[in-house]
């Protein structure tokens, strides 16, 4: 998200604009923030992961959209686009032009170095407002590594999956996610010897 915020705009003006841009923008109390560019391996991820889920969706009650489905927050009033958002039962729209969701269940994001410290922290308790929400989940580009944090009595509790032979096990929706297909045609870093990491198949 851009750190430069255009002049005030009221939710009805945000959305007016936005609907006729020819780039995304998110909003957050007031203010409208452009949204910069993704790099390769974020695109990949993130295709990755709507193909996986979408594929063990199919015919279920619960349904997965990419980041072009804008997600409200009622306070601070805000919208924003998570790079893979998903709903089960009815989906709840803010308005008949359906395209801004209000009752996701669960959330992803693709962490990158210009988004990490906004979607751990200020997006994250954005996120936590939604009363359907669920699952969070950060994804990393740089390594096989998933943070998956679930909404439970106590409070958020996160768990670690790593590595390309592992399984990623998203109870809000029921799916199981092989990291090896979330990661699939990723370049990796390279690590510190100087060789690049594997490709996973």
């Amino acid at each position: 998200m851009s750190a430069v915020p255009q002049p005030y705009l009221t939710p009805e003006e945000y959305l007016s604009t936005e609907r006729k841009a020819e780039y995304k923008s998110e909003y957050s109390d007031g203010e409208m923030y452009a949204m910069s560019g993704a790099s390769r391996e974020h695109n990949r991820i993130t295709v990755n992961l709507v193909r996986v889920i979408g594929n063990q969706l199919r015919g279920g009650p619960c349904e997965p959209f990419s980041g072009d489905m804008r997600v409200h927050i009622p306070y601070p009033w805000s919208y924003v686009y998570p790079d893979l958002v998903a709903v089960c039962g009815d989906a709840e729209f803010e308005d008949n032009v359906l395209d801004t969701l209000m009752n996701p269940i669960l959330i992803v994001e693709v962490l990158s170095s210009s988004t990490e410290r906004y979607d751990r922290g200020a997006k994250f308790g954005l996120y936590r407002r939604i009363e359907s929400l669920r699952e969070y989940v950060l994804v990393s580009q740089d390594s096989p590594h998933i943070e998956r944090f679930v909404k439970r009595e106590e409070g958020w509790v996160l768990s670690d999956t790593e590595g390309l032979e592992a399984i990623l096990r998203l109870d809000s929706v029921g799916c199981e996610l092989p990291l090896s297909d979330i990661y699939d045609r990723v370049r990796f870093p390279t690590n510190p010897d100087g060789n690049s990491a594997p490709e996973s198949d």
